[in-house]
Formats: C-alpha cells, structure tokens, sequence
C-alpha cells in the first residue's frame, strides 16, 4: 500500500511534438520530437516514480500528447498503478481508435479552447475551433470529458464567457484559465499578454463567472493574484476557498502540490519554467534522480527555501499587504526583469504603504 504523498499531481509533457502553431505556446512545441524525449520504458520508471511518492494523478500534456504513437501503452501501465490519469489535447485526434481508447482507458481529457470560432482560430489557427468543440463533443458523450484550458490574451479576455457556456452545455468538470507567461514561443509574442488593467478586469469578470456557475462546475484560474482580487471581492468563507478551491499559488510559495515533468525527463516546479538561462530551477532529470530525492533536496535547497519568507520579494511585491495569499509570479517576474525576486509587472494594484509616493 502506497502512502498518500506531498504531490496532488505529476504532470509530464509527453512530446514536444504538436499538429498546432498556437501562437502563444509557453513550450515551443513544434512538429518535431523535443531532444532527448523519454523512452516508452523510461516512462514506465516516471510512472513507477510517481506511485511510489504516493501521487494521485498522473497528468500528461505536451505538445500534443495524443501524437506518441506509444501513448497508450504508458496511460495503460499508469492505470495498473492504480494512478490517476488526465490527458489536455487541442482535440484534433479525438476520433477513431483514439477515442476508443480513451474511453476504454477512462482517461479523464481536457480540451484547449480560446473563445468563440473567430477568436479562438486567431490565436489556435483556422479550423481549430470546430475540431476542438467535436472532440468535447465526443468526449462528453464517452462520459470522460473533464475540462476545458484556456489561455488569458489581450484578443480573448472578454470572451471567456463562451468558453464556460460550452463547458456547462457539455457538462465538464471545470474550466482552466491559464494567465500569459513568456516562456516557450510566447516570448516572441509578449504582445498578447494582457495589460494590468486588463487582467483587473478580466479576473474580477472570472469570479462573477465562478459565482454564476457555481454548483455545475469548478472554475480554476493559474494566477497569483487572483487571490488578492478574489479577497477584495470581500466573500464570506474566503480562507475555506483559499485553502482549498484556488488552485493558482505560485509554486515557488506553496510548493508541495504540484511537480511538472519536461519531455527529457527534467523535474522543474511549474510548467512555465524556462531552464534555457536558468538551470539553477531544475530539481534534477527522472533518468537520475528519484521524486523523492528531488523533493529532499528542494527542501534544503537554499535558493527554493528563500521563498517561505515572502518579505524577500522586491518592489510593491515585497511590500504589498497581500503578499501572503498572492506574491505574484515568480517566472513571471523573471522574464521581464530578470530576477525571480521582483515584483510581478502584470498586477495593476498598488500597496497601501506606497500610495501618495
């Protein structure tokens, strides 16, 4: 009997590989095999990595994971595991065999959708739109649809309501808001990403989104200061929702949830980070390096421990009275200053304590 772990999930981009040039892509994925991708057998030993650390589920993305023609050879030996497993696609192989085995494999799939038809294929490419919707399709019929992900963009962000029209017609278990980092191809395209002011708005246009939804399905968002908006908003059991309903803490603060695992096997603790100038972040590779000595090691790491006290953070972020429950993002940060310690340009609140200066 395996022992619950510290991990909810371990989440493996499986191929850098993708049918898709979504232009926003945080990993680059390409029509290409990424270097050095794990064997069929050197996932076998992630997934046995994952299980001995007690890990509920085993999340598997990309690139298009459904493009790895050996993908269902690894969701089957996680299954005998006992393990979890949930699969995000852009929806476009959801057919034929595939679905059937996705069906037979109960693999709970999530689809990548932007907005309406237009919208979507502005930022997805033509055509992406109407095969996304036919897998959700599909998948809600097989009874395995689990979530709809969406990107947050200055094309988009007044149109995610059409993105939770769809998932309350198709009956998904949540909807996934995922906030622009630059890392991947969306470095070259810093344009998309949302002003302050925009992300202002756009989160508290979420929250009105959870509370008209609430009861049908979850609203998750990958933001930090979600948490600050949210509390603003003055609800009522604030500290129940913060605890276990927002799933948006940077990791480098609340790690011990999450665990992103590279196509090489790198062990990294957000699937935003980018090693190419920071290989300090890295907790290891999968191919030398068990879960559980990367996780001992993260926990006397001077670099990660740094973070447990948030007044290390600079600017408005290290003096901001809700720090504690936001903190901004990390990479985030590190991407347009440089430093992990800086404050996080995409928040437009200003501290108390600097008002008037």
């Amino acid at each position: 009997m395996v022992d619950k772990g510290p991990l909810l999930m371990t989440s493996w981009r499986a191929t850098g590989a993708c049918n898709a040039r979504c232009i926003y892509c945080n990993v680059d994925a390409t029509g290409a095999k990424a270097p050095r991708e794990l064997t069929t057998q050197e996932a076998f030993r992630l997934v046995d990595e994952v299980h001995k650390f007690g890990v509920r589920w085993f999340g598997i993305k990309g690139g298009e994971p459904l493009t790895r023609p050996d993908i269902f050879e690894i969701v089957a030996y996680a299954k005998s595991k006992g393990l979890n497993v949930c699969l995000l696609t852009n929806g476009v192989f959801v057919d034929g065999s595939i679905y059937d085995n996705l069906v037979k494999n109960e693999v709970w799939t999530s689809v990548s959708i932007d907005g309406p038809e237009e919208v979507n294929d502005q930022l997805r490419g033509k055509g992406s739109y109407r095969k996304a919707v036919a897998a959700i399709e599909k998948l809600s019929a097989g009874k395995i649809l689990n979530g709809l992900a969406c990107a947050i963009t200055a094309i988009n962000y007044r149109h995610l309501d059409h993105v939770c029209e769809l998932a309350d017609k198709y009956r998904a278990n949540f909807v996934w808001f995922n906030h622009l980092v630059p890392s991947g191809r969306a470095k070259e395209t810093m344009q998309l990403a949302p002003s302050p002011e925009q992300y202002e708005w756009v989160l508290n246009h979420i929250w009105d989104l959870t509370v008209k939804y609430e009861g049908k399905f979850e609203i998750h968002v990958h933001c930090p200061h979600f948490a600050r908006v949210v509390k603003q908003r003055n609800i009522a059991n604030f500290d129940e929702w913060y605890e276990r309903k927002f799933h948006g803490k940077c990791t480098y603060f609340a790690f011990g949830g999450y665990v992103s695992v590279t196509e090489n096997g790198d062990l990294i603790p957000c699937f935003y980070t980018d090693l190419s100038p920071t290989e300090h972040m890295k907790l290891g590779n999968i191919r030398d390096k068990s879960l559980q000595e990367a996780w001992s090691e993260v926990k006397a790491s001077p670099f990660y421990r740094s973070f447990q006290d948030r007044r290390v953070l600079k600017g408005k972020c290290g003096v901001c009275e809700f720090r504690e429950i936001c903190g901004g993002c990390r990479n985030r940060a590190y991407a347009y200053t440089g430093d992990m310690y800086e404050s996080d340009p995409a928040c437009v609140y200003v501290p108390e304590s600097l008002r008037g200066k």
